[in-house]
């Protein structure tokens, strides 16, 4: 039995790291550009957009959140599509990481790019180009459709079309048995469409998308899971509580709302409870902010489960 499948966004990251200055001037002459720790997804960049990279990587927030998984411990298959150009290595990093990718398709699009822009804080802003990750329609998800119900978790992410999303958890919601669902609503717009489907059981919200999303916040039903960065992560379910992160030197904050994802559902399909489950994704997430990169600061979960019990690595 698969434990956790990752339904979303392939990407390959575009590393580039600015100073404040640069980043102010970039905000200033597109007014789509992302503030601090936001992601905007957009179809085509203007010609003199700067895609320039210090670093290549693999990233998406699909693939990000399988890797974690994956590292948590749990048997763990991705869903998506690729672009035909270089997508042996794109299958092979993430088969590298444990993660199965029999069932990963090729589109006539490229793979999706991320462009990742990092500050002088290890902060990011993202742009997204969906290339491929545009291709994930409802005949691709139907195909799938029993792999992901006989999963113990479904995670997914608002870097596909919210379509073919919407259609699956319909269907799901009207299971006896289905997968637990944690849905990121990350990049925010178009989400909200989502949030009155009974089949999502966690939202997992950054504090802006969470501020974005307030005025439609009351069609979910579920356990709510705000990410706030550094400071406290916010469980909204029967009672109110929080979990606060551990104080790390943060190199790159790149994907760590993935790693937090990926250990909160690897956790909940192994049968922890919600408050150890968010605790085992808050420490890995904040772990991983040590090294740059979307997923290589991914912590093993032996070495979470180390820092949860003494505080420290070992």
């Amino acid at each position: 039995m698969v434990d956790v499948v990752s339904l979303g966004s392939i990407n390959v990251d575009r590393i580039r790291h600015l100073s404040g200055t640069e980043l102010a001037a970039l905000a200033d002459r597109y007014d789509w550009f992302p503030d601090r720790g936001r992601t905007v997804t957009v179809a085509e960049l203007p010609p003199e957009f700067p895609t320039g990279a210090d670093r290549i990587r693999h990233g998406g927030k699909g693939g990000n959140q399988a890797v974690a998984a994956s590292s948590a411990g749990a048997a763990t298959e991705m869903l998506g599509k690729v672009g035909s150009s270089g997508e042996a290595d794109v299958r092979g990093r993430l088969a590298d990481a444990g993660v199965g990718v029999d069932r990963i398709e090729t589109a006539p699009d490229p793979t999706g790019t991320a462009y990742v822009f990092v500050d002088p804080d290890g902060d990011n802003r993202i742009v997204v180009r969906p290339g491929a990750n545009g291709a994930v329609d409802a005949t691709y998800v139907d195909e799938q459709y029993e792999r992901i119900r006989s999963a113990a978790c479904l995670l997914l992410q608002n870097e596909i079309p919210v379509g073919p999303m919407q259609r699956l958890l319909t269907a799901l919601a009207a299971e006896p048995d289905r997968p637990t669902v944690v849905f990121d609503p990350a990049p925010a717009g178009g989400a909200e469409a989502l949030l009155d489907c009974e089949a999502i059981d966690y939202l997992t919200p950054n504090e802006t998308e969470y501020e974005a999303l307030q005025p439609d916040l009351d069609a979910f039903d579920g356990v709510l899971v705000r990410k706030r960065g550094g400071d406290d992560v916010v469980v909204e379910a029967d009672r109110q509580f929080r979990v606060t992160p551990p104080s790390v030197d943060a190199v790159d904050t790149t994907g760590a709302g993935d790693v937090l994802n990926g250990f909160l559902a690897a956790s909940l399909a192994a049968g922890a409870s919600l408050r150890e489950a968010v605790e085992l994704g808050t420490i890995a997430g904040s772990l991983s902010t040590r090294k740059a990169g979307a997923r290589s600061g991914v912590p093993t979960t032996e070495t979470v489960r180390s820092y949860r019990r003494h505080g420290f690595d070992g």
